[in-house]
């Protein structure tokens, strides 16, 4: 495990003081958590992003969805009900 000095503005420090305290988790380990969850969530992002980015690159080429298979995912959503986000 590797230490990294991190100044929080005085309000971040208190909210992230004052929930170690109401949780009984010390303010390191719910920092560490925090930023480890915001990272994750940059990683997905920038994952979806690449994959949009390919996607709408790709359009109408010869890589795009075949359309067999494209009316079958699109007939087992309306099937399922399950909503696009």
């Amino acid at each position: 495990m590797k230490n990294f000095h991190l100044p929080l503005p005085e309000q971040t420090y208190s909210r992230l003081r004052a929930e170690a305290e109401r949780t009984q988790v010390p303010a390191t380990a719910l920092a560490r958590e925090a930023i480890d969850l915001w990272l994750r969530n940059q990683l997905r992002n920038a994952r979806y992003q690449a994959i949009a980015a390919y996607a709408e690159e790709m359009a109408g080429s010869d890589l795009d969805l075949d359309p067999v298979l494209e009316s079958a995912g699109i007939e087992h959503l309306v099937k399922t009900g399950k909503e696009s986000r």
